[in-house]
């Protein structure tokens, strides 16, 4: 009765998993590729808005918590970002400030990150980053 030996099996996929280990290059995130993965929603009315000299970016993606917010790639609470906001507008006279929200969001959570905005300080209009519609 022929048999199957499994030792070198086992050698054959250690070896294996060895090579995939090493040759793994980790993600390090840069203004190409960053940390956040967010997809736009589309707007046929959207225009550029001209670059200022320093834009603090807000970022709202769903995590593993479930939606999260990000401070110029920084993870914050809502209270944390209502401090921190309260700080920005304190220390620059007119701060700018941009969202970038994935459109999976509830609008619920998009209501309760507006009145974080508000309650830190930010008036006025907020520029938001969307993708062209095709």
């Amino acid at each position: 009765m022929p048999q199957v030996i499994i030792v070198s099996l086992i050698d054959i996929f250690a070896i294996l998993l060895i090579f995939v280990i090493v040759t793994t290059t980790f993600k390090v995130p840069t203004p190409e590729q960053p940390a956040v993965t967010i997809k736009l929603p589309e707007s046929k009315t959207a225009v550029a808005a001209d670059k200022p000299t320093k834009m603090t970016v807000i970022s709202v993606a769903k995590t593993d918590n479930g939606e999260s917010v990000f401070l110029d790639e920084k993870e914050v609470s809502l209270d944390e970002l209502t401090a921190q906001l309260k700080a920005l507008t304190s220390a620059t006279p007119r701060p700018s400030f941009a969202m970038k929200a994935d459109e999976t969001i509830s609008f619920g959570f998009v209501i309760k990150l507006l009145d974080a905005l508000h309650a830190g300080g930010v008036q006025g209009s907020l520029s938001a980053f969307t993708k062209t519609q095709k």
